[in-house]
């Protein structure tokens, strides 16, 4: 695949794990993100409708589980889709999109159905991103609830996350208060997110996902695009000697009490399980009522009702 500049962000490469905006020539090690003083810090750039940072999901939150002591998460939007005012890449319109996403699907084998781009296609990745820093002005750790409700909304439901009844009903479902959301989202958020952006460029990043880590003597480790989780541990380790892997509850139930709706992907990844072996567990326990089942083309989403 060719990573100059015709590069669609929506066409990303699962050889390199990356959703690329084309090159601008800044360099990213040039840049020194800010001081830190114990934890690793882990800069992460990335963007609600990016197909291969959800089909990171299952790594971020086993490093969470693993190292959450350890790392400190900092999520910044990156800026994938401004508008269509492009034809590059080999996508020129949101019908373009489909396909592509199917397949990526596939090989993250995590579910996404493409037939949004067919249905009811998404103008901009802004919106569902200024959104987010909303959120985060109200509580950093409600903010991944609500960046992950609507990733589930869009790559599984196939529902528009530019719409404001789909970002408020994502932030009804994470404890936000959704009129302060809306107040931020038409305020004080989109100054954040053009901050995001122009950080972005300062550090020279053009593709999504993309992960600084930081270690409080400001030693780096950069890992760009959808990587094996050992080469984000890895990342960790380096920068911090102190940094031990914790044990934690593997059961279902420990599981879905931590993260309240998995793939079968993701279960297979924090449960240490075959990914066969995962699929027969999450349907059965479905079949017997002691789990929900939400289907999409390709593949399901399983979820506990608090």
């Amino acid at each position: 695949m060719n990573m100059g500049n015709n590069i669609n962000p929506l066409l990303c490469d699962p050889e390199t794990g990356l959703c690329e905006l084309p090159e601008t020539g800044n360099a990213l090690a040039s840049q020194e993100p800010e001081k830190l003083i114990d934890k690793v810090k882990i800069i992460y750039f990335t963007d609600p409708i990016c197909s291969s940072c959800w089909g990171i999901e299952p790594q971020l939150r086993k490093l969470e589980l693993e190292y959450g002591n350890a790392v400190e998460l900092d999520i910044h939007m990156g800026g994938l889709l401004p508008d269509w005012s492009y034809n590059s890449g080999g996508i020129s319109k949101p019908s373009d999109v489909a396909h592509h996403w199917d397949e990526v699907s596939q090989h993250y084998d995590m579910p996404i159905d493409g037939d949004i781009w067919l249905e009811d296609p998404l103008d901009s990745s802004y919106p569902p991103s200024i959104a987010f820093k909303a959120a985060q002005f109200q509580d950093p750790k409600k903010a991944v609830v609500f960046l992950r409700k609507m990733r589930e909304f869009l790559f599984l439901e196939k529902k528009n996350i530019t719409r404001w009844e789909h970002l408020a009903a994502a932030a009804v479902y994470s404890g936000l208060d959704e009129q302060k959301l809306k107040s931020d989202y038409d305020g004080p958020a989109r100054e954040s997110f053009q901050k995001d952006l122009q950080l972005a460029a300062q550090l020279g990043v053009r593709g999504f996902p993309t992960m600084i880590f930081v270690g409080s003597d400001q030693r780096k480790n950069i890992v760009r695009g959808s990587q094996a989780y050992k080469v984000y541990e890895d990342a960790v380790l380096a920068l911090s000697a102190g940094a031990v892997k914790k044990a934690y509850d593997r059961s279902v139930a420990g599981l879905f009490q931590k993260y309240p709706t998995l793939t079968i992907r993701e279960f297979a990844e924090l449960a240490g399980t075959a990914r066969a072996e995962a699929a027969i567990l999450l349907k059965t326990l479905a079949e017997s009522g002691k789990l929900q089942e939400s289907q999409s083309k390709n593949g399901p989403l399983y979820h506990v009702e608090f």
